[in-house]
């Protein structure tokens, strides 16, 4: 999969314990919005998708991610990669925290199923929303998040940009040249 970017903020001691937290986020575009969590509460936008648990794929973590925070369902034979980034910084436990993020495009079935948000996701008001890239990218530099979460939103905000710059976002004549599975390296 292609290094879209990496986040180090140097905020942390190099000799300090390290946690590591994969996660999988997928890529939902419809004509000139893309799909994303809102959170209700800091007001910013998120790709949906999460941390990959132990003995999952990325694509399948991506999937049951997707599921659980918006309620729609990938359609498996449509998810193509699109990249990875990794951030690093001082996590709140004080460790070193280090994400790889995996990017996917994916298809999804028409309508939703009930969410099954996390304690922390249903208090923030998680809700699913197709948004202009442009408006997401703006919420999020906005968004009264404490430090360790603006990250996150620079993550996403800078994938959007990204996904804009490569054309995603034209209407009926969307750019969809991503490697299949069975093309990856």
């Amino acid at each position: 999969m292609r290094k879209l970017f990496e986040i180090d903020k140097k905020d942390y001691d190099p000799d300090g314990p390290v946690y590591r937290r994969p996660s999988a986020r997928g890529i939902i575009i419809k004509g000139e919005k893309v799909a994303m969590v809102h959170s209700q509460m800091f007001d910013y936008y998120k790709f949906p998708g999460g941390g990959i648990e132990g003995g999952e794929s990325p694509e399948e973590a991506m999937a049951r991610e997707v599921s659980e925070e918006t309620g729609l369902t990938v359609i498996h034979n449509s998810i193509k990669e699109y990249g990875q980034v990794r951030r690093i910084q001082k996590g709140m436990e004080g460790n070193i925290f280090v994400q790889d993020n995996y990017y996917y495009f994916c298809e999804v079935e028409a309508g939703t199923k009930g969410q099954k948000l996390d304690d922390y996701e249903a208090e923030e008001g998680f809700s699913l929303e197709y948004i202009l890239p442009q408006l997401a990218i703006e919420k999020n530099r906005k968004s009264p998040v404490d430090e360790f979460s603006r990250e996150m939103l620079n993550r996403d905000a800078r994938v959007l940009e990204m996904l804009v710059q490569e054309g995603y976002f034209a209407g009926e004549n969307i750019k969809y040249e991503i490697r299949t599975k069975g093309e990856r390296e």
